[in-house]
């Protein structure tokens, strides 16, 4: 049996060298195969953390609000025949404050894999300097929760977040609304509410998230600022946010603190539709490249093969005529397959890992910074797992047949 294997080895090895060129064809295949797939998953992943990353700049895992309230449709018989309906379009309430947040708060932060529950109360300014005039959104926050939550400090590039706590009149901008304005730290400028409160702000920091939109209408000033700009007391909020340990189930904690509240609990990913629907297409149209790709390297071992077989069968009936098996067969062309998609994987997984370095010191500017690309051990595993299997069965479907051919026969023709 020893004696076999060795036999089917030292075939295996002779074929590849006698079709040194195909045998480098078909391992090139391979090699742009696993290259595709691993630095292909590894920008998926990248782009996934990078676009998961900028939301959590400014969303949090879970937000808890009172929903706007849809009347039911009134409905009256005139005659047996005629039926009027009249329905009573969605009525935006003047007042969305959560009742005791405090309390709400309190009993949230009890709940398991809760890391901090915090309140917030958006308004909608316009922001005046003077010489221009910006719409946008003041959220109001207790910055020290806010930068627990968001890790804001992380993303202010000019002044310190902390002001906020001493300046009351205090405000974080974003540098989109900075530039346009012309302003920066310890500049004054004045934001009026759709109340037509107007009040005098004094800049204390600019922030850059790396989100257009975000960066050129936000900024964050204290919570009771924000009350008086829409002329409530000390206990209207209108979120409270909540961060939790695995957010990737944050839908099913959603569901369970909407049900626990009273209020809607809306998911990072529900609130997110649009970017979640864009990552579910690029994870099939990169899934689907990668795999054609590879299918294809593993076509071209299979030609390979077969050819092998057609110019070899005479080799074949011999060895069947010594006393091998059909399986001993089988070993010889799995083997072949098996030797040539070790070359390409190596070859595959050292081109991947030149590319996912080389690109992810690329700076491409705009929203993104850095080239987004992630190294992960993960992707090289399943680039290996599927690699292999591609070129078993490309080795193992043509050895089939020639396990299958009768010796008798071929010495016959």
């Amino acid at each position: 049996m020893k004696y076999k294997h060795n036999i089917s080895s030292e075939i295996s090895i002779s074929y590849i060298v006698t079709k040194k060129k195909l045998t480098m064809i078909a391992a090139l295949g391979v090699t742009i195969g696993i290259a595709i797939f691993v630095f292909m998953n590894s920008m998926m992943k990248g782009f996934d953390r990078t676009s998961t990353d900028a939301v959590f700049k400014s969303v949090p895992h879970i937000r808890l609000f009172k929903d706007d309230e849809t009347s039911i449709p009134l409905k009256k018989n005139y005659s047996e025949n005629v039926e009027t309906v009249i329905i009573n379009p969605k009525i935006v309430p003047d007042n969305n404050l959560l009742v005791n947040p405090n309390a709400l708060i309190k009993l949230l932060e009890k709940q398991n894999n809760v890391t901090i529950a915090t309140p917030q109360t958006n308004v909608s300014v316009f922001y005046n300097n003077g010489r221009s005039q910006i719409s946008g959104v003041s959220t109001g926050v207790n910055i020290v929760e806010a930068d627990r939550m968001f890790n804001i400090k992380s993303y202010v590039v000019e002044g310190n977040a902390n002001d906020l706590k001493s300046v009351q009149n205090g405000i974080l901008l974003g540098v989109g609304i900075a530039k346009k304005m012309n302003v920066k730290t310890g500049d004054n400028i004045s934001i009026t509410s759709s109340k037509g409160v107007l009040k005098i702000m004094r800049v204390v920091g600019l922030f850059r998230t790396n989100n257009s939109i975000t960066d050129k209408s936000k900024s964050y000033i204290n919570i009771s600022l924000a009350q008086q700009l829409l002329q409530k007391n000390s206990s209207y909020i209108t979120d409270i946010n909540i961060n939790i340990e695995d957010y990737d189930n944050a839908v099913l904690y959603a569901n369970q603190f909407s049900k626990l509240t009273g209020y809607k609990a809306e998911d990072w990913k529900a609130a997110n539709e649009t970017l979640m629907a864009a990552a579910k297409m690029r994870k099939i149209i990169i899934t689907v490249i990668t795999f054609a790709i590879l299918l294809v390297a593993g076509f071209g071992i299979y030609n390979i093969l077969n050819m092998t077989i057609s110019q070899k069968i005479n080799d074949i009936a011999i060895l069947k005529a010594m006393g091998f098996r059909g399986e001993d067969v089988i070993r010889i062309f799995v083997q072949q397959a098996l030797i040539i998609g070790i070359i390409g994987m190596a070859m595959g997984l050292t081109l991947a890992t030149i590319l996912v370095n080389i690109l992810s010191h690329v700076y491409v500017g705009g929203d993104i910074g850095f080239f987004p690309i992630r190294f992960e051990p993960i992707q090289y595993l399943r680039g290996l797992i599927f690699g292999f299997l591609v070129t078993f069965f490309a080795g193992y479907i043509p050895a089939r047949k020639a396990a299958n051919v009768d010796p008798v026969s071929i010495f016959r023709k």
